[in-house]
Parts: structure tokens; sequence; C-alpha cells
């Protein structure tokens, strides 16, 4: 039992669903699998910086559904929804330019009510911190505390490895508060990973955010 699975991995079917929905089989089975991973690293890559919390994809035979999950929806959108226009030219023209099919853009913009239970974002606001030169273990404190004075999060561990500090020798160093138990299927945990771009080096960032369990009543989940 000592193999290290993906926290989001361990629970599809049973807490988590696919973050990429459709069907198909040959050849347009590539070609949308490609397109998803293209996207996904486009997207992710321009809207650093935006607090995405999570990124889904849907497909039909003639449409292309993008859905956002962000803390900061008006950045995104702007003003009379200038930024969503400009955004579906964006993926049309990058699909184009990938030589890939272009089917009708729908772009869905949804709001993180609470960003410091959402793992993708608490990761990114280390890396800025890090990026901004602070110390480490500043930033590491700083960010459990301000996640932990959520009621939704029961527990919460970082991990950052890399040239910390400026010193001439990689390391690891993990900061943990409350719980994170990550062999059990009901316990909802949510995991992300970012990097911190520094002069000496990428610095790798790893967040368990742990929100309790979650329990099946009548077709709903129900968390103790």
């Amino acid at each position: 039992m000592s193999k290290v699975v993906h926290p989001f991995a361990h629970r599809l079917g049973i807490l988590r669903d696919w973050r990429h929905r459709w069907y198909a089989s040959g050849p347009a089975y590539q070609e949308n699998l490609k397109a998803d991973i293209l996207l996904r690293e486009y997207l992710l890559k321009s809207l650093r910086g935006m607090y995405i919390g999570a990124m889904e994809i849907e497909r039909s035979q003639k449409q292309l559904r993008v859905i956002l999950k962000t803390s900061r929806p008006g950045v995104i959108i702007g003003r009379s929804g200038e930024g969503s226009t400009k955004m579906r030219n964006q993926i049309a023209d990058f699909l184009k330019k990938k030589k890939l099919p272009v089917p009708e853009i729908k772009l869905d913009i949804e709001e993180i009510r609470s960003p410091e239970s959402n793992a993708a974002i608490v990761a990114y606001m280390v890396a800025e911190g890090l990026e901004k030169r602070m110390p480490f273990r500043r930033v590491m404190k700083q960010t459990i505390e301000k996640v932990s004075a959520n009621r939704d999060v029961k527990g919460i561990r970082i991990v950052v490895s890399g040239m910390l500090g400026g010193g001439s020798m990689s390391r690891t160093e993990m900061l943990k508060r409350g719980r994170v138990p990550l062999q059990t299927f009901r316990s909802d945990i949510d995991y992300a990973r970012e990097r911190a771009n520094l002069p000496l080096g990428v610095i790798g960032i790893k967040v368990w955010i742990y929100k309790g369990e979650v329990f099946a009543t009548s077709g709903k989940g129900k968390e103790k």
C-alpha cells in the first residue's frame, strides 16, 4: 500500500466526476483528446494569475463547452462581456492554428465562493508569494493560517521543493495542520500542483486540502 496515488483520480466515480466529458471512437477520439490536452495547457498558461480553480470541458457533436471556475470572474468576463468574447475567439484561433476541428464554442465562467478551500488557488497563492521573493516559511505559514480560518477546511498540507531560500542544494519542506486522510475514499480531498519560476530555478508546490467526509443520502452528498 506504499504507492502514491493522485487524490483526484483515486476518487473518480466515488466523489469526483471526470473533468473532460464526451464520447468518441476511432480517429475522432484521438483528435478530441489532442485538442483537449493542448487547449487545457494553453488556457492555464494564458490565464495564469486569474485565480483559476478548475477547468472542465464538455463536447457534443457540434459544440465545445469550456467551464472555467475562478474566484475572480469579473476579471475574465470584462466590461459587458468583452473578455469572454475575446477568449472564445482566442480558443477558435488556437484550434485553427493547431489544425484541429473548430466546433461552436461556448464559454461558461463560474464563481468560486470560497477560494481558501480550493487547492489550485491556494497553490497559486503560495507560488505568487515565492515569486515576490518572500521567505518560503513565512509564505507557507501565512497561507496555512488563512486557509485554516475557513470553516469548511478540516486539514491542509503544503509541500514545497527546489532551491529554497537561495540554497545551493534543492530540498523539500512540508507544513501541515489538521487531518489529511488520503486513503479514505469518502474523505473530500482537493489536491493541486503549481510551480513558482524563480531566477535560481523552479520551485514545485503541492497542496492537499481536506474538507470532511461525504456520505450519500438520497442521491446527494452530505458532509459530516
